[in-house]
């Protein structure tokens, strides 16, 4: 028996497969995406949701003209400088010193080259924490060998303080060896990932912990999920305690004091901003925004006039502030079982460094950038000393050096 069907009837049957079809193929994703271990290695992750100012607000205040200056950068050292991040000069003005990926603090001495000045372990050993040619083996050790990031001087003693990662704050003396440890643990809650410091002229210092639940090795959770249990701390050395002046971060990062110690800035990289903390006159304890930014903010450092250079990886986009106040979607697309790097870049599309200088009323002053990222790429630190800028980059193993003009 032969069927007939009306033209109405056929359109109706044919959208009826196409939406059967449709729905095959969303539960079979579904399922598959609760089977395999997607992106993230497995690892259980709990997305939240988190408010960045959005673009339409902060980019009238950021000036549009695109002049690229840093394309004009000379890389200064990139031979076996595995993973350089805090740049640091010492009282007498010798340097840079930089933490790198294989534990290690070295210094660079124009006469010898580049020397190890210390290590944040005292576990370090050559067969675990040397890089020979792969600088793969800094992650895959550096929980026995340490990662330090941040790096201060106290100008007073000549001591070198140290942020590191994995084994919190440290100290070691002006001739370098093993750091000695001051701080692991504060409240009870142990530091999981110590990042950045700065030291205050009465010897106390303000340091960050980026994170309670995640490692350095596995800093990009921190911003995937947007959690906030990143801390500021600050350790009294006539007391040997350290106490937790800020919580609830998201991602805290880098830290500077004003010339004055008036306040204190903090980086939130996931909120994409610099947060200002009041340490006297009659704001004292009140913490305030200081600059919402474009992009994903690392460090922060003064120079001579007592205005801070903030190294900004550039730019966020309207996909990540739909995915930082909708978590679900997130949790949905980052169980997507394609490579990681894939979901990055889609997300991210193509990033670029800046190095943005404010004034102390978070006024922005100057803009400076590779947008096509021939030379400075995903800038660390912005340091500046004798019209010279130093950038620690940490992820393409170099640093580099701009002169103003």
């Amino acid at each position: 028996m032969e069927l007939h069907f009306k033209d109405g009837a056929f359109s109706k049957l044919k959208n009826k497969k196409r939406f059967v079809s449709i729905a095959i193929i969303a539960a079979t994703a579904a399922i598959l995406c609760a089977i395999l271990p997607g992106p993230l290695g497995g690892l259980k992750y709990y997305p939240v949701k988190h408010q960045i100012a959005p673009l339409k607000s902060v980019l009238p205040k950021w000036p549009s003209r695109n002049d690229s200056l840093l394309q004009f950068a000379s890389i200064e050292f990139q031979d076996r400088l595995f993973g350089p991040e805090s740049i640091e000069f010492d009282p007498q003005g010798n340097g840079p010193y930089t933490g790198l990926g294989d534990g290690r603090i070295v210094r660079w001495m124009p006469d010898r080259g580049w020397e190890t000045f210390a290590l944040s372990s005292i576990n370090w050993n050559r067969e675990e924490c040397d890089n020979g040619d792969d600088p793969r083996r800094r992650v895959r050790n550096e929980h026995v060998c340490g990662r330090p990031l941040g790096l201060r001087f106290d100008p007073r003693s000549g001591d070198l303080y140290i942020a590191d990662s994995y084994y919190g704050l440290l100290v070691v003396g002006p001739k370098g060896g093993i750091a000695r440890p001051l701080v692991s643990e504060v409240e009870g809650i142990p530091i999981k990932f110590a990042n950045d410091l700065d030291v205050h002229p009465n010897g106390s210092v303000y340091f960050t912990d980026t994170s309670t639940r995640w490692n350095r090795r596995l800093h990009h959770m921190v911003i995937v999920e947007g959690e906030n249990t990143g801390r500021l701390l600050r350790y009294d050395p006539n007391t040997g305690n350290a106490v937790v002046v800020l919580r609830g971060l998201a991602f805290a990062n880098g830290v500077q004091l004003a010339s004055d110690q008036s306040f204190l800035l903090v980086v939130e990289t996931t909120n994409c901003r610099v947060l200002k903390l009041w340490l006297k006159g009659n704001l004292t304890g009140t913490l305030e925004v200081f600059a919402d930014l474009p992009g994903y903010p690392d460090n922060v450092r003064i120079n001579d006039k007592g205005q801070f250079w903030v190294a900004i990886d550039c730019c966020r986009n309207r996909i990540q502030e739909i995915m930082s106040s909708t978590p679900w979607l997130k949790s949905l697309v980052f169980r997507v079982p394609v490579p990681l790097s894939w979901i990055m870049y889609v997300v991210g599309e193509k990033m670029y460094s800046v190095a943005a200088l404010f004034d102390k009323r978070g006024r922005l002053l100057r803009r400076l950038e590779d947008r096509e990222a021939r030379i400075v790429k995903l800038i660390s630190e912005v340091y500046e000393k004798d019209g010279k800028i130093w950038f620690g980059t940490v992820v393409h193993d170099q640093i580099t050096s701009f002169i103003l003009p």
